[in-house]
């Protein structure tokens, strides 16, 4: 993916603005449609640096990011955001062809089933089953979640799931811009309403119905903030100061630390 300008930067914010100020009637169709615009738009830029395998598993697909040159062991699970509700296969592989070809380590990329289609926990029995085939193909190797969004979340969700089933944890776990709370207490939600460039939280309220559909938004593995984080790798927090979701990661690795576990933030 080609890097931005730091001159295109502000008017990149104004389009993302204008959007966000342009509110959709269905937020999760539009999204789908973007999301999987932005996915096969830029599918190809990446050709000839990595190889992708597209895998039938169970009620999902996925795909297998292998680089052209790897350059370290061990694997990438990559799980994609979207508010649990939109984003295919090509939009799951954008970013994780980029990290396959940025770190030279085989990623693979689950298009886990998506709300309000698949309420929970399909998303997290998918990323289960995501690790699970990982494990019986990779066995041995080292492994490293990566999440942005809803999938930062899930990634958490499935880190505690690892845990009660006594399987293998992954080596570290990256968030970026993690949505760790579906009851969308967080107070930056308030103070950045009008400063964060893309989301609002009357969007996140839809995808948080959607999502939960009759279960409990506060319910750990949904809202992996008021989980057990006990014993869970060590974390690596990115998110932005004017973004809505700021305090999900920032109660999120002081929640990490209090349970004892190295976070950086």
């Amino acid at each position: 993916m080609p890097h931005v300008p730091d001159s295109m930067i502000p008017r990149l914010r104004e389009n993302m603005m204008k959007m966000k100020n342009n509110p959709e009637p269905d937020p999760v169709a539009t999204e789908r449609k973007l999301m999987n615009f932005a996915g096969a738009a830029i599918k190809n830029l990446i050709r000839g640096r990595t190889a992708r395998s597209i895998l039938e598993l169970s009620g999902f697909r996925a795909a297998l990011i292998t680089p052209k040159t790897p350059q370290t062991e061990g694997v990438v699970i990559y799980i994609h955001g979207g508010g649990y509700c939109t984003g295919d296969l090509d939009y799951a592989c954008l970013y994780g062809e980029v990290l396959a070809s940025e770190t030279g380590a085989v990623t693979f990329c689950p298009a886990y089933r998506l709300a309000p289609e698949a309420p929970f926990p399909a998303a997290l029995e998918d990323s289960l089953c995501a690790y699970e085939w990982v494990l019986q193909n990779y066995p041995g190797q080292k492994i490293c979640l990566i999440g942005e969004s809803a999938g930062a979340g899930l990634c958490l969700s499935l880190a505690m799931k690892l845990k009660e089933l006594k399987l293998p944890l992954p080596e570290g776990i990256v968030l970026l811009s993690p949505w760790t709370d579906l009851t969308l207490s967080g107070e930056s939600h308030l103070t950045n309403a009008a400063a964060d460039p893309s989301l609002t939280t009357a969007k996140l309220e839809v995808f948080a119905k959607a999502y939960c559909e009759d279960a409990d938004p506060a319910d750990p593995y949904i809202s992996p903030l008021f989980g057990d984080l006990k014993g869970l790798p060590d974390s690596l927090i990115f998110v932005g100061g004017d973004e809505i979701l700021l305090d999900d990661a920032v109660r999120l690795h002081a929640a990490l630390e209090k349970a004892g576990c190295r976070s950086e933030l």
